[in-house]
This record gives C-alpha cells, sequence and structure tokens, in this order.
C-alpha cells in the first residue's frame, strides 16, 4: 500500500543512477530521508507534468518511481521551480515492494 509522504529529499553522495540526458535531471545514486539513506537500485518509470499559465503550457515537475536496496518503492519528483537553495527533490509516496 502506497503512504503519502511529500517531503523534501537531500542528495547523498555525489554518483548518479542515470545520466542528464538534457531532457531531464540526472537520479542520484542515493537520497537522505528520515535520517535514513535510501540506495536507488533501479528507476522503474518516468513522466512528466506541466502547468498553464496565460494559456501556455510549461514542464513544471520531472517524476520517477524508483526502487530502492531496502525493499521500497518511492515515487520522487524534481520539482523545475525549486527557490534558489532549496532542494528540488521531493519524495512523494513510499511503498513496500511486492513479492515476487
Amino acid at each position: 500500500m502506497r503512504k503519502f509522504i511529500s517531503a523534501p529529499l537531500a542528495v547523498a553522495g555525489q554518483g548518479f543512477l542515470t545520466p542528464a540526458d538534457g531532457s531531464r535531471p540526472p537520479v542520484p545514486s542515493a537520497f537522505l530521508w528520515d535520517d535514513r539513506t535510501l540506495v536507488i537500485t533501479a528507476v522503474l518509470r518516468t513522466w512528466r507534468s506541466t502547468k498553464g499559465d496565460r494559456g501556455d503550457n510549461y514542464l513544471k515537475r520531472h517524476w520517477f518511481e524508483l526502487e530502492t536496496a531496502c525493499g521500497l518503492r518511492l515515487e520522487v519528483y524534481y520539482d523545475r521551480e525549486a527557490r534558489r537553495g532549496a532542494t528540488p527533490w521531493w519524495i512523494y509516496t513510499v511503498a513496500a515492494l511486492k513479492a515476487k
């Protein structure tokens, strides 16, 4: 069952799981959340959300569904409008991975 979180994430370390390709940000290999280090093992899916402003649509967030080494499935997003000095990464939901 998914649990709504909506909390900022800090990037842990210098590595990235996916490279920047010009159309989306690179996914860090680990995040810090709630005094835990979440090591990312896979990107399960990606999507984008937009917002409308005066008749135009703008890219607002890059969304990622991620799998962690500790058996969690995270939905996180990268906020393109994050204020200077604030983290652009946020955890949206968390769930346990289904047994295979």
